[in-house]
């Protein structure tokens, strides 16, 4: 800590000299006064994406109840998938003298100018779930089994058509993929593809669009209401005498707008039931969907957890501590291998959601109904 304060020291110092000289007498927050507290007084700052995602409310609360509960302070700040407004909130933090940053890009190849000034800073920083690409600066990476995320998806997709009890099909799927400014919609989707290809190969499953390259089907910024405009266009364009059997949706937000699009063209009917649709986050509006028979699957990651990782991460980088990790060779951004450690996500259906998501105490009954 003590290189970090002397840096620190010196940036307080040529601030305080500019605010003097242009701005006698105006308050800032952040600065020495923040310098008081848990692991030698430290202030963390913490950037998610945006707030129109129950997932990323969870991440940020989740992050600020681990590092108070150790001592720390906190600069929460979300991006409403502006990246320049991350950069911004980001730059923002180092004037103000955080001691650490978790970061959740929003574009994951933005952040290589600002990420400068943090490592001049000697600001060490966690990647969180979103690996940073393209930056030396970059400490450690906070996530889970990205690609095992897509292959409980697949496999979900897989088993619940029949085809690894030696059904034949030929069934229809159409595939959906993340945001292309999301290092993990790679991982997700090849995870998933592991399992499927094989099968459509082999014509037991047929993506009748034939948009199969990841290319084809990403979806900027994880939105619900694009992948809902493209869903309907699917529909229209490769389902008007036939029905899709399984749609791969890579997160819950996606899988919503994609049933909507469903509902609208008569699915969810004893007549035309809905296809097998898989998600990703637990959220509850789609555990509750799950529940009500619509989607069939998601996968859940504890953010609980997460938030616990990115915390220790960051308690040992200030301690002159190595953080625990369990990956030191998988995740390449470009520029470095950056040292990670990943969780374990979990398939959730209508068979197990009480006793992973109520049971493991992640949501009450009250909360799903």
């Amino acid at each position: 800590m003590r290189n970090r304060r002397a840096a620190l020291a010196a940036i307080a110092s040529a601030a305080s000299l500019a605010l003097a000289l242009t701005a006698c007498g105006q308050s800032s927050e952040g600065g020495s006064e923040e310098k008081k507290g848990g692991a030698d007084g430290g202030t963390i700052g913490i950037a998610m994406p945006t707030k129109s995602s129950e997932r990323w409310i969870s991440d940020g609360a989740n992050v600020v109840k681990e590092l108070k509960a150790k001592g720390y302070k906190t600069k929460l700040a979300y991006g409403e998938d502006d990246p320049d407004q991350q950069v911004s909130q980001i730059e923002n933090m180092i004037t103000q003298g955080v001691d650490a940053l978790i970061i959740a890009a929003i574009d994951n190849k933005s952040l290589n100018n600002v990420l400068q000034q943090a490592k001049d800073a000697d600001i060490p920083v966690i990647s969180y779930d979103r690996l940073i690409l393209g930056t030396p600066n970059v400490d450690y990476y906070a996530s889970f089994d990205n690609e095992k995320v897509g292959e409980l998806q697949g496999t979900y997709i897989a088993d619940k058509l029949g085809l690894t009890d030696g059904k034949k099909g030929p069934f229809s799927i159409e595939l959906f993929a993340g945001s292309n400014d999301d290092n993990n919609t790679k991982y997700f989707f090849q995870g998933a593809m592991n399992v499927l290809k094989p099968y459509m190969d082999k014509g037991q499953l047929v993506v009748k669009s034939k948009q199969t390259a990841l290319n084809q089907v990403t979806t900027l910024r994880w939105d619900g209401g694009t992948a809902q405009k493209r869903m309907d266009d699917l529909l229209t364009s490769s389902y008007r005498s036939s029905r899709v059997d399984a749609v791969l949706s890579p997160y819950d937000g996606i899988s919503i707008g994609i049933l909507s699009a469903l509902k609208s063209d008569g699915y969810g009917t004893a007549a035309k039931p809905m296809p097998v649709i898989t998600g990703q986050d637990a959220e509850a509006a789609s555990v509750k969907s799950i529940i009500a028979g619509e989607q069939t699957q998601t996968v859940y990651k504890d953010l609980r957890q997460l938030a616990k990782v990115a915390s220790n991460m960051v308690d040992a980088s200030l301690n002159d501590k190595k953080p625990e990790i369990n990956d030191a060779k998988s995740y390449d951004n470009g520029s470095k291998v950056v040292p990670a450690f990943l969780l374990q996500p979990v398939s959730v259906d209508k068979a197990n959601y009480e006793k992973v998501l109520i049971g493991g105490g992640y949501y009450t009954e009250n909360d799903l109904k």
